[in-house]
């Protein structure tokens, strides 16, 4: 049996987290006016009935225009629908309606997002966003892949909008969400446009702007290139261990090409070992230290790994997934199970898992003959031109050639319209002069590949701009991915499905009744001509444009292999002898390791159990800690509270445990020795952007106690065993601050909590506005570089911002043995009974059992809500 829910820890306060771009376009500032007017409304009785207003009606009937049929919403305890109906028409609208019962204010956001409208909601303080996204041109993409989709696929999202549609006719403004009553104090002129396809389908673009992979990582080196040498950029941003830690696909399978499969044997070439840590559980600094062998860590990231039956106590696989996604209010996903009240070939959907509302289907769970899971495929799909522009022509392979320019007009509420003209190359739209990092990239160019850097050569006359060219930026086919896969009973069917998912580019694994397991690299990967995209390319030259994608056929795949497991972790798909280059910026392995070591370590001394799956996601232990815990067993500072810390460090179990003491120390120290080797005084500071290589940078400092790296002459620092002290007492005059001087009060989970915040309200600056949005803060355990990845940004605090946006354990022997849970609840309305009903399991690494069998189904429902036709 999974675990149940058991109470939650204590809250403790914490300093708003930094979000990125992708996490502010929600913010709004709303007038002193608004907030006496919110005031006034909490004040009064008005809040209850303005609230209560917007919950949906989960029993009885309903008669809707848009029916053929009589559709049947069963809701469990925690809201989640199970939605029957007899035709997929019918089923699609009717998941179009639940969604807009539950979600619609995270529904019409998002869509204005993807369309860069969010001016036309909370005025000129998101025009940046809007220019930006206008400038990527999402909403016109996906407006493309909706007019390419066949027949059946596109009368499945033109039901769910008609069911989206339905609902919105018999509700308007506050009757929605309570969101509408709150902007109507600042934009009483707003009106709810009605849904369509597009509006579900460029949803995907924004999941695939959220695991874009290393545009960041690129612009980060582009952006200090000027400020280091080329070795030292080769220290700061190493290359995958592939000596150390596991990649996902260590041999290839030969499988038929998709389409073409027979019952035949599936031959597997020679297998090569799996790499994976040692690791041994430890009671002190001896054992720790053994059991390293040198430093590990990892960054933030997604977790999936599928076992087979031979490995398991049921003789079946196990499935298990939880995706790392920046930390939302209401959760990113919405949990529904879609049934065909008689599967047949009319009407074939079976399906059980998690979507985003504003988007049919369901992304990533089983049916009743296959269980996916998805991580981020961390491959390089973006890749930065360097640009030489003369007016509106630009250089290309010595001649001058028209920019593509357009002009679009954003609405601002409150305000007047603003013009925006777009300029894009050959390889994608101009987007210096609307970020700063893209901006001081064309003011001071370098480029490079293999892990070099250098200023541009013989670059043409004109003024330099910088392009962006992503795989999402050309239609493609994932809008119908999801629905194959729903559908898909066998390998070659999953596979099938993988063929058509474009972008995001995702690790895919899979499971069956049968017994099988398998994996597939799904995606559009570019195929680079002279550069390798690690860093700016020169635009004006073709050489270093993509010759092209590689073939499906020739991208990674595994079926049964023998060591009867696949861990996915974002880390290394393949080794470096795979023909075609995939990236420079992979994680670097230590979540996969340490996954691959439990799943080895505990099959071999029982059946494996979908506990154990759980077990193993809810696991603490971190790799960063265990190497400071050996990096200081002979360090001695001289002060008393300090070296009573690094007792506690000395004699740690590694877990990043939230009553964990030693773990706050530990964490707070790490991010002290970071700060102090590359930060705090350096004339050109390091990023701190990624955990996952400083760690691996760190490990190999360790190693060289005479690097210039140990030596910061504006903290009076001169070598390591300095270093190592000055960092200790930082670190505990920091926790002291933070927790006071008992070290018996520390603790890990108040310093790393995790506050629930509304990307759009809940960041208003007026205290009674959030109130009415924001929960928590949650405290929580795990952290970067663990597998229970919470991650949290160095430099800038503990606070979780980044989380297992949803947990599954799918056990193919029998679905109702499984579990799930995801951050928040299935609703979106603040105060509603399902807002953040989930987040006591989430926080404590539980799952919800999960009814997928009619019986099971029908023995969790409270509420039925009947939908029928209109007369």
């Amino acid at each position: 049996m999974l675990k149940t829910a058991t109470a939650p820890l204590e809250t403790a306060e914490e300093a708003p987290p930094r979000r990125s771009i992708g996490r502010r376009i929600g913010i709004t500032l709303f007038s002193v006016v608004a907030g006496v007017v919110a005031l006034a409304l909490v004040a009064t009785g008005f809040l209850a009935f303005t609230i209560q207003r917007s919950f949906p009606q989960v029993e009885g009937e309903v008669a809707l225009s848009g029916l053929s049929d009589e559709v049947s919403v069963q809701r469990d305890a925690l809201g989640i629908p199970t939605i029957t109906a007899a035709t997929p028409s019918d089923l699609f609208f009717a998941q179009g309606y639940v969604h807009a019962q539950d979600r619609f204010w995270e529904m019409d956001f998002r869509r204005h997002v993807t369309s860069g409208r969010v001016s036309e909601i909370f005025g000129e303080s998101q025009l940046a966003t809007d220019r930006f996204l206008r400038t990527l041109g999402w909403r016109e993409i996906a407006e493309q892949e909706v007019a390419a989709l066949d027949d059946e696929t596109l009368a499945y999202y033109e039901a769910y909008a008609e069911g989206v549609n339905a609902y919105l006719a018999d509700h308007d403004g506050a009757d929605v969400s309570l969101e509408y009553a709150v902007l109507g104090l600042q934009n009483s002129d707003y009106e709810i446009e009605p849904w369509r396809p597009a509006d579900s389908v460029a949803w995907l673009k924004a999941m695939a702007w959220d695991l874009r992979s290393n545009i960041e990582e690129e612009t980060e080196r582009a952006v200090i290139a000027a400020d280091f040498t080329p070795e030292q950029m080769r220290e700061l941003y190493p290359t995958y261990p592939f000596d150390r830690n596991p990649v996902i696909v260590p041999s290839i399978s030969s499988v038929p090409a998709v389409g073409t499969a027979a019952d035949t044997a599936v031959e597997q070439k020679a297998a090569a070992a799996t790499a994976s840590i040692e690791w041994s559980e430890v009671d002190g600094v001896v054992e720790a230290v053994s059991a390293l062998v040198g430093g590990v860590g990892e960054g933030i990231g997604s977790n999936s790994w599928v076992v087979s039956g031979d490995l398991t106590d049921s003789g079946l696989p196990l499935l298990a997934n939880d995706p790392h996604l920046g930390a939302s209010l209401p959760s990113v996903w919405h949990q529904v199970q879609l049934k065909c009240r008689v599967v047949s070939e009319a009407c074939a959907f079976d399906v059980a898992g998690f979507g985003f509302s504003g988007v049919p289907g369901v992304i990533i769970g089983h049916n009743d003959r296959v269980a996916w899971g998805f991580t981020n495929l961390t491959t390089d799909v973006t890749d930065l031109y360097l640009e030489k522009v003369e007016g509106d022509s630009y250089w290309r392979d010595g001649e001058l050639v028209p920019l593509d320019v357009r002009t679009e007009t954003i609405e601002v509420a409150g305000g007047d319209d603003v013009e925006l003209e777009i300029r894009s190359t050959v390889h994608g739209p101009i987007i210096s002069g609307l970020t700063d990092d893209h901006t001081a990239i064309a003011d001071d160019p370098w480029t490079g590949s293999g892990g070099g850097v250098e200023q541009p050569a013989d670059a043409p006359e004109g003024d330099y701009a910088v392009s962006l060219q992503w795989t999402a930026l050309t239609p493609a086919t994932t809008a119908t991915a999801i629905f194959t896969l729903n559908l898909a009973k066998d390998f070659d069917d999953f596979r099938a499905a993988a063929q058509q998912f474009a972008v995001p580019a995702q690790n895919l694994v899979y499971a069956d009744v049968d017994g099988n397991i398998g994996y597939q690299t799904p995606g559009t990967l570019p195929i680079r001509g002279a550069g390798d995209g690690s860093m700016p390319q020169p635009g004006w030259d073709s050489a270093y444009d993509w010759q092209g994608f590689i073939p499906f056929e020739e991208l990674p795949v595994v079926y049964n292999p023998d060591e009867g497991y696949i861990v996915t972790a974002n880390n290394a798909i393949v080794g470096e002898d795979y023909p075609h280059f995939l990236t420079r910026d992979w994680d670097y392995g230590w979540r996969a390791a340490r996954i691959v070591d439990l799943i080895e370590r505990k099959s071999a001394n029982n059946p494996l159990t979908a506990q154990d799956m759980l077990d193993i996601q809810s696991d603490n232990a971190f790799f960063l800690g265990m190497r400071l815990s050996g990096a200081y067993a002979e360090v001695e500072t001289g002060d008393e509270g300090t070296d009573a810390a690094l007792d506690l460090l000395r004699t740690w179990d590694a877990q990043n445990d939230a009553d964990s003491p030693a773990a706050a120390y530990a964490n707070v120290l790490w991010d002290e020795l970071a700060g102090n080797l590359f930060v705090t005084g350096r004339e050109n500071p390091v990023p701190l952007s990624d955990q996952a290589r400083l760690f691996l940078v760190v490990d190999e400092l360790l190693r060289e106690p005479a690097s210039p790296w140990w030596t910061n002459e504006a903290i009076d620092v001169s070598g390591q065993e300095e270093m190592l002290r000055r960092s200790a007492v930082d670190a505990y005059e920091r926790l002291v601050a933070l927790q006071g001087e008992n070290p018996s009060k520390w603790n890990w989970g108040s310093l790393h909590a995790l506050s629930l915040r509304s990307d759009t309200f809940g960041s208003s600056g007026i205290a009674p506005i959030e109130w009415l949005f924001n929960r928590g803060p949650v405290p929580a355990g795990g952290g970067s570089s663990v597998v229970n990845a919470t991650g949290w940004v160095m430099g800038e605090g503990f606070s979780t911002v980044t989380v297992p946006s949803m947990r599954m354990v799918v056990d193919l022997a029998d679905f109702d043995d499984s579990g799930w849970n995801h951050l928040t609840g299935a609703s979106g309305h603040a105060f509603h009974a399902n807002y953040i009903d989930q987040t006591d399991a989430w926080q404590n690494v539980e799952l919800t059992p999960w009814a997928y069998s009619p019986a099971a189904v029908s023995e969790s429902t409270v509420d039925t809500l009947t939908l029928t036709p209109t007369p």
